[in-house]
């Protein structure tokens, strides 16, 4: 029974493991990502992320169909946590179990790259200069002959 969630409280990494165990599988990936303590040269002293949880939620396991659909017979599992987050906490956890290691790294690889470009979840990071929007970019631009000619308020904090 795999697992899905996205949810403010810690992530249970043994529960996304034995979600996808099976007897049949002889490789279990595991992937976490972790609050790091400095991104792009600046110091990260706290992260939130915030999501439409029940959207989210269902594009994780539509993500989980399609690779299922691709690779096979794989199980797989995600948890991805929303609120304040400290430095070293675990923000994402990504579980793939299969026959064999190739195709559970393979999943598993599969699996956290399509979160990261498809589920609502958005990230904001916090520093010594102030928070900020991680991927934002100001929606009244658009390209960059839209920039040639002025410059927005605190353009270097939009458009981290």
């Amino acid at each position: 029974m795999s697992l899905f969630a996205i949810q403010k409280e810690p992530i249970d990494v043994s529960a996304a493991i034995d979600s996808v165990r099976a007897e049949r599988f002889g490789g279990l990936d595991v992937f976490l990502g972790v609050v790091r303590s400095q991104n792009e040269g600046r110091e990260v002293t706290l992260l939130e992320y915030e999501a439409y949880g029940s959207m989210a939620q269902k594009q994780l396991e539509r993500i989980a169909r399609g690779i299922q659909e691709e690779l096979g017979d794989v199980a797989l599992s995600a948890v991805h946590r929303i609120g304040a987050l400290e430095v070293g906490d675990t923000a994402v956890v990504c579980v793939a179990g299969a026959a064999h290691r190739d195709e559970a790294f393979r999943a598993c690889r599969m699996l956290i790259d399509r979160i990261k470009a498809e589920v609502p979840v958005w990230k904001r990071e916090h520093g010594p200069d102030g928070p900020y929007w991680v991927g934002w970019l100001d929606a009244r631009c658009h390209g960059d002959e839209h920039h040639a000619g002025h410059h927005h308020e605190d353009e270097k904090a939009l458009t981290r």
